[in-house]
């Protein structure tokens, strides 16, 4: 998985049927591209939201079947509409990148679970639309599986998000436990520290299980994917567990041997 905001999401991969690789390739362009908006280079607030406006100007051409202006969207058009995507689901990844923009903070989970409802599960729902696999079972268990996932990228980027100026840690649970931001600035790992990753921790392994039973359900190559996904999202918090939390010294990734353990455990269905 790349080190990059998508990297605890499922890829175009060759387990996925062929004809769904590049719709899938598609629509991680355009959440990849979006978040690239919000987070990389050196553009001041304003030009990041403009080229995330331009981005919904696209989203509009299409709902009004007018033809697309750029490349991305010149392909991304007849995917949105062979299959039936629901436009809305895009344009709620650019509220939550346009968000990343001037919200720094969060004052309880209720608003960071807003956010990861926005900025993670309209990827997981856009598969199951893909997949032709839309009951609200599925989508509530997909919307627990992304959530957890993007719980589990804050966590091991606590360090990097900071130094964006951005902790997504709510604040109520910082206080609760005594943590301060002055803490994480000096990447200090104590008992309340490690009291309060535990607590994050376990909530995004809890939200991880209870979607789970969807990587049953979904047929052949697409549940394995889905598997493997929730295979290395629960590995990171393992790792996160070992480390004691220690996402200072060293952020916690996969390597060959996590792989090779997903794979068996993705493979018996576990």
């Amino acid at each position: 998985m790349p080190v990059d905001h998508y990297e605890n999401f499922p890829v175009a991969s060759v387990l996925l049927p062929r004809a769904l690789r590049r719709p899938v390739e598609l629509i991680y362009a355009f959440a990849r591209q979006a978040d690239d908006f919000a987070d990389e280079g050196d553009w001041p607030a304003a030009t990041r939201l403009e080229h995330l406006a331009g981005f919904g100007a696209e989203l509009d051409r299409i709902e009004g079947g007018a033809p697309a202006r750029t490349p991305l969207f010149t392909e991304l058009a007849p995917v949105i509409a062979a299959h039936g995507l629901p436009i809305p689901l895009f344009r709620d990844l650019l509220s939550a990148f346009s968000q990343d923009v001037v919200k720094p903070r969060y004052e309880n989970f209720a608003e960071v679970a807003d956010y990861c409802r926005r900025s993670a599960n309209p990827i997981g729902r856009l598969l199951l639309h893909l997949y032709r696999a839309t009951d609200a079972r599925n989508l509530s268990c997909s919307d627990h599986i992304c959530t957890s996932l993007q719980l589990i990228n804050f966590w091991q980027d606590v360090a990097i998000d900071f130094r964006k100026d951005r902790v997504y840690l709510p604040r109520d649970e910082m206080a609760e436990y005594g943590v301060s931001e002055a803490q994480i600035e000096r990447g200090e790992t104590n008992d309340a520290w490690r009291a309060l990753m535990s607590f994050q921790i376990e909530r995004a392994d809890a939200l991880m299980l209870a979607g789970a039973p969807l990587g049953g359900r979904l047929p052949g190559r697409i549940g394995f994917e889905l598997r493997l996904v929730i295979a290395g999202g629960r590995r990171i918090l393992q790792k996160l567990r070992a480390c004691e939390s220690d996402v200072f010294r060293r952020r916690p990734v996969l390597g060959k041997g996590d792989w090779m353990r997903m794979l068996f455990r993705a493979a018996a269905r576990r």
